[in-house]
C-alpha cells in the first residue's frame, strides 16, 4: 500500500487517460452508461414482466434497473481489464512502476460510471419506492465492498491474460450464462422452493450477494441480512487477497511478455 501511495499521481493521471478515451469523439458522453441499462431494462421487462410472468415485484423496472446497474459495473470491469496489461505494454516495457495500477485504473473508471449510474437510478427508486431508511448508511460499505471484489477479479484475468491469451475470450463466453443464472430479473425466491437451489443461486455465486444487498439496501429499504453484509465483506478481502497474491506472483515476466 505504501508503494501504491508513492505512485498516486501515476495512478491518477491513469484514470484520468481512461476517461478521456472512454468519452473521446461521443456526443454523449457518461449518458451511454444510462442509456445501455435503460435499454436492457426494456427488454428484459417487455421479456420477463409481460411476456413472461414468473416474476411478480412491484415497480419491476425499478427491481431490474438495480440489477443491471450492478452487473454492467461487474461485467465491463473484468472484459475491461483483461486486456489491459496487453494495452499498455509499451509504458510497462519502458517505466518501472507497480504494474497494479493498470488494471486498477480501468476498474477506477468503471466504478465512476458505476456510481453516476447509481445515484441517477437511487434519485428515482427511493422516492417511488420509498425506501429511504437508515438501511442506506449500508450502502457505501457495500459498494466499497464491490469494487475491492472486483479488484481483486480484475488483478487476475489481467495478469492470466497477459499469460495466456485466451482468458478474455472464456470470460466473454462465461459471463452470458452467469448473467441469466444471477438475481438480475428475479430473485431467487421467485423461480424455486428448494432449499439446495436456493443456497446454490444464492451463495455459489460469487456476485449474487452483492446485487441482492445493494438491491435490499435501494429497492426494499431494509437492511440486508448478516449473513448477506459478512459474504460481501469476506469475499471482497478474499478476493483482493488472492487476486494480488497471483498478479505478484506472475507479474515479474510482463516487460517481456506485452
Amino acid at each position: 500500500m505504501a508503494e501504491l501511495a508513492r505512485y498516486r499521481y501515476l495512478f491518477e493521471q491513469m484514470v484520468r487517460r481512461e476517461l478521456r478515451q472512454k468519452y473521446q469523439g461521443s456526443a454523449l458522453g457518461v449518458a451511454w452508461y444510462v442509456v445501455n441499462p435503460l435499454v436492457l431494462m426494456g427488454a428484459y421487462y417487455l421479456m420477463f414482466g409481460v411476456i413472461f410472468t414468473a416474476t411478480k415485484h412491484p415497480d419491476y423496472p425499478l427491481f431490474l434497473m438495480v440489477g443491471l446497474v450492478v452487473w454492467i459495473f461487474f461485467s465491463q470491469s473484468l472484459m475491461s481489464a483483461a486486456p489491459s496489461l496487453l494495452d499498455q505494454g509499451a509504458l510497462i516495457r519502458k517505466a518501472p512502476f507497480p504494474r497494479e495500477l493498470i488494471p486498477g485504473a480501468v476498474v477506477s473508471v468503471q466504478a465512476v460510471t458505476f456510481v453516476f449510474v447509481l445515484a441517477l437510478v437511487a434519485l428515482v427508486t427511493i422516492p417511488l419506492r420509498g425506501s429511504l431508511s437508515p438501511s442506506l448508511l449500508l450502502l457505501p460499505v457495500i459498494l466499497v465492498a464491490l469494487y475491492v471484489f472486483v479488484m481483486g477479479l480484475c488483478l487476475a484475468v489481467a495478469v492470466l491474460h497477459a499469460h495466456f491469451r485466451d482468458v478474455a475470450p472464456i470470460l466473454s463466453a462465461a459471463l452470458l450464462p452467469w448473467f441469466f443464472l444471477s438475481p438480475i430479473f428475479f430473485a431467487p425466491g421467485d423461480i424455486t422452493d428448494k432449499a439446495t437451489a436456493r443456497f446454490a443461486m444464492e451463495w455459489l455465486n460469487p456476485i449474487a450477494p452483492f446485487i441482492e444487498a445493494i438491491r435490499r439496501v435501494l429497492y426494499d429499504g431494509h437492511a440486508p441480512s448478516l449473513a448477506a453484509l459478512a459474504y460481501v465483506l469476506v469475499a471482497a478481502a478474499l478476493a483482493l487477497l488472492l487476486g494480488r497474491a497471483l498478479f505478484g506472483r506472475m507479474s515479474a515476466e510482463l516487460a517481456v511478455i506485452v
